[in-house]
């Protein structure tokens, strides 16, 4: 399965092509028995099946008609769709993930089942009974309506999609997001001028511009005008989080490392302030 290919990686790949032509070595090893899996128009990923492949191929898209596997969303958050197979239907999926990004995993995983041997509708009775693994969209906690989740998400376009599923979910609740540029890649200022539009989906942001960033967070929060703040210190974020948050609140921290324990320190904060409590 290619899910989809995006450049990262830039203290080891130079550019996106280095990346595509690793990929197409990838390509190189997979059988002629084997099935290769990827999304119907990703011009990064059809880029690489160019270069040559000499596998069985099936696709898939969400909503796009035509052949290969197909999603059509049965809820805007992607909790629940119906699957089919060149125009055929094979059941519906109802499950606690949300996100196009899921459902498109989803399809991906009943094709790869369905070359092994599991017939489709079995593959989705299955993914019914699936819990999302740690990290994505995590729900850490909920304290006096206000809800604390942790996701993985260190790229720009994860990051979009990340809230773009949360925000389908929630409806005009707000959002508070906080990020931590943390990634090689982030460091280094490849994502600049990407990483603010990519949170615009967020009513709050809070980025925390660490001692060793090395170029100025500043730039991505005036990309996003008011909602948008810098801090350099965690304790002075935790206070922003507590003092802004309110009843019916999500708050979604970003990050690919622990992010000094930002989640439990909000929770605390929230839980022990006086302003919540009179709230």
């Amino acid at each position: 399965i290619i899910n989809n290919l995006e450049f990262d990686q830039a203290d080891i790949f130079a550019e996106r092509a280095a990346i595509q032509t690793q990929f197409h070595h990838l390509m190189r090893t997979v059988p002629g028995q084997g099935l290769v899996i990827t999304p119907q128009g990703e011009a990064n990923v059809d880029a690489v099946l160019e270069k040559g492949c000499w596998s069985e191929q099936e696709s898939f898209a969400i909503e796009a008609g035509g052949s290969g596997w197909q999603a059509h969303l049965e809820s805007p958050d992607g909790h629940r769709f119906t699957v089919s197979w060149n125009g055929d239907v094979q059941g519906v999926v109802e499950w606690p993930l949300i996100g196009r990004h899921n459902v498109s995993n989803a399809l991906a995983a009943i094709a790869a089942a369905r070359h092994a041997g599991v017939p489709a509708p079995a593959a989705i009775a299955a993914l019914a009974e699936f819990k999302n693994v740690k990290r994505r969209l995590e729900l850490r906690g909920e304290v006096r309506g206000i809800t604390v989740y942790d996701d993985f998400a260190h790229h720009p376009t994860a990051i979009a999609t990340t809230l773009q599923g949360l925000r389908k979910r929630v409806g005009s609740e707000r959002i508070i997001a906080l990020l931590e540029p943390r990634s090689n890649t982030m460091r280094m200022g490849i994502h600049r001028g990407r990483l603010g539009p990519s949170l615009a989906e967020a009513d709050q942001v809070l980025f925390f511009a660490p001692p060793d960033l090395g170029w100025p967070l500043d730039e991505e929060a005036a990309l996003l005008g008011d909602k948008a703040m810098v801090y350099q210190n965690l304790e002075q974020m935790v206070a922003a989080v507590e003092k802004m948050a309110q009843p019916g609140d999500h708050v979604l921290v970003m990050s690919n490392g622990a992010f000094g324990g930002i989640h439990e320190r909000l929770l605390t904060a929230l839980a022990d302030s006086p302003r919540q409590a009179q709230a």
